[in-house]
């Protein structure tokens, strides 16, 4: 079984103010370089393809050749928004059985993890990480009034790597084409098609980096597990 792996890291990180987020740093790496660490201690994966903005992949080329975390095979220009990145990342991939796709700013992905979802695809087809909800979820209206409260129970949030059968996941990306756009993850194309999208159980510590608030918790973590 061939597994790759696309790493998406192309992100504007506009509600960092102005920092790129994944060249923050985390202890002596960059957050991007404790991502590509932990996929790349996975040895069920062949390939790992990194998405990333032209400034970016300078830096990437840079640190490939001379940075033990920076164990990448391909690198690869993203586009103007996620789904755009990730189909090039699909296209830039040998040919596979599965494919995960994970965000960069997630640094405290764990192998155990990826082997979760890799698990979960090959029963399944397709798999994603997830979370019971703890808080009461509302829908609103245009105007921002309440229109229903969904049953809690039901709800989960959905983390990355979310993995699946590769020939699966090309075929919702080239079904759906430009409207495409706009979709927030993976699973979202396939669930349009009708194809069935299994959860396995996310880690509450996976968690992404989007706002300055974010990084102290990422800190505390990471340092957690350094002890």
């Amino acid at each position: 079984m061939r597994v790759g792996a696309i790493v998406v890291a192309a992100g504007a990180s506009r509600r960092m103010g102005g920092q790129d987020k994944l060249w923050l740093p985390l202890g002596d790496l960059p957050l991007l370089g404790h991502t590509l660490a932990a996929l790349a201690a996975v040895a069920e994966i062949d390939q790992l393809v990194v998405v990333s903005s032209p400034d970016g992949l300078r830096r990437l080329a840079n640190l490939r050749a001379r940075q033990p975390w920076c164990v990448v095979d391909t690198l690869v220009e993203g586009g103007a928004e996620r789904p755009d990145s990730v189909y090039a990342g699909l296209l830039a991939l040998d040919p596979c059985e599965f494919v995960l796709v994970h965000d960069g700013a997630r640094p405290l992905v764990t192998p155990h993890l990826v082997r979760l979802g890799l698990a979960a695809a090959r029963d399944h087809g397709a798999a994603v990480p997830a979370l019971p909800v703890v808080d009461t979820i509302k829908t609103v209206d245009a105007g921002g009034y309440v229109v229903a409260t969904p049953d809690r129970a039901t709800l989960r949030a959905v983390q990355t790597p979310q993995v699946f059968r590769y020939d699966l996941l090309l075929e919702a990306y080239e079904a759906a084409g430009p409207a495409r756009s706009g979709c927030t993850d993976d699973a979202m194309l396939l669930e349009r098609l009708g194809l069935p999208v299994a959860t396995f159980p996310g880690d509450p510590r996976n968690i992404k980096v989007s706002t300055p608030a974010d990084l102290p918790l990422v800190t505390l973590y990471w340092q957690d597990r350094q002890q």
